[in-house]
């Protein structure tokens, strides 16, 4: 039987509008209706959660909130057949950590179809050390693969290449034997990005083309963008002939400085990718693709753990552009008779 109580790291909101977050003991009673609760072992920490915590009203307008867009753990009640009691699940995106408390939490109450089950290949752990990142960068990489970007087609960039989908798009792709061009503007980050397994290492000035040109030289076969802005619209203008351009972030801006040329001179198509809401067949196979043959032997190069109390300076890191990688939190971390 689940506890009365239990432990969550909450955002609150005063009469003046101060937000300030705190581990609390929280009631059970307070979730949120769902068809199924889970007992959290592991979240991660994305850039949409730190917004959370900040308080920012185009992720969250109500409080007191818990942020946490992923969770990893074991069923710990369930009203429909298809989930059972001890069953080790996943939840990413949806309005977890949103519009509905989230992961940095003991428990999560959730609707059954959030519900991923845990792919044989992963353990709880490393499913959060990818969380929504990992299955953002495993959605780029589909896209470039259906529309028959393969390694023998050219080089791919990745823009932010240090962050969190950046980094797991890099090692996928080195996996799977594309040559992989990594944008970074942290130097720090080039010995990091070379072990993951790209080839060439470029500075952030070479996607931000200032010309005005509609179209670039050709220099990428494809690309996955995480940043938006001027970086997306230089890929797109020097992506070759038949490209694929896999979009997912706007930390760069979300205006796109483009004419049509690329699309109608050079058939490059951009493909958007959103792990949020994405279809549920499409969320399995990228999970069992990320657990089978997608599975990263880097991960802890990529991903380090944090504790909860960890998480309000890491925030600020977070949207500040200081992490490389990604930061997994325990919540109430497995113990060794618990995994299997």
């Amino acid at each position: 039987m689940p506890p009365d109580t239990f432990r969550c790291y909450v955002v609150n909101k005063d009469d003046q509008g101060n937000v300030s977050g705190r581990i609390e003991q929280r009631r059970l009673e307070e979730l949120p209706d769902g068809d199924v609760l889970i007992r959290v072992a592991y979240s991660s920490l994305n850039y949409k959660d730190a917004l959370a915590a900040k308080g920012h009203p185009g992720v969250n307008k109500v409080f007191p909130h818990v942020p946490g867009v992923d969770a990893a753990g074991t069923v710990a009640e369930s009203g429909v057949y298809e989930f059972v009691e001890s069953d080790r699940v996943l939840v990413t995106g949806f309005d977890m950590g949103s519009n509905r408390w989230g992961g940095y939490a003991e428990y999560v109450a959730v609707p059954q179809d959030w519900i991923v089950p845990l792919p044989a290949g992963l353990t709880l752990r490393e499913s959060m050390m990818l969380g929504t990142a990992g299955l953002t960068a495993g959605m780029c990489v589909h896209q470039l693969v259906e529309h028959e970007v393969t390694p023998q087609s050219g080089k791919i960039v990745v823009t932010g290449a240090s962050g969190g989908v950046g980094s797991v798009s890099v090692a996928i792709l080195a996996k799977l034997g594309y040559e992989v061009a990594a944008v970074t503007g942290k130097p720090a980050a080039h010995e990091y990005l070379s072990g993951l397994g790209a080839a060439e290492i470029l500075p952030r000035e070479e996607v931000n083309d200032q010309s005005g040109r509609p179209l670039l030289s050709k220099r990428w076969a494809g690309a996955v963008d995480t940043v938006g802005g001027p970086a997306l619209g230089t890929v797109l203008r020097a992506t070759a002939h038949g490209g694929c351009v896999a979009a997912c972030g706007n930390a760069a801006g979300a205006e796109l400085p483009l004419t049509v040329y690329p699309f109608i001179l050079r058939g490059v198509t951009l493909a958007g990718v959103d792990a949020a809401f994405c279809s549920i067949p499409l969320r399995h196979q990228t999970w069992d693709r990320l657990a089978g043959p997608w599975k990263l032997d880097c991960l802890d190069a990529i991903a380090r753990f944090i504790d909860l109390e960890e998480l309000p300076g890491r925030f600020d890191d977070i949207l500040a552009g200081k992490i490389i990688g990604r930061l997994a939190v325990n919540v109430a971390p497995e113990t060794p008779t618990t995994i299997r």
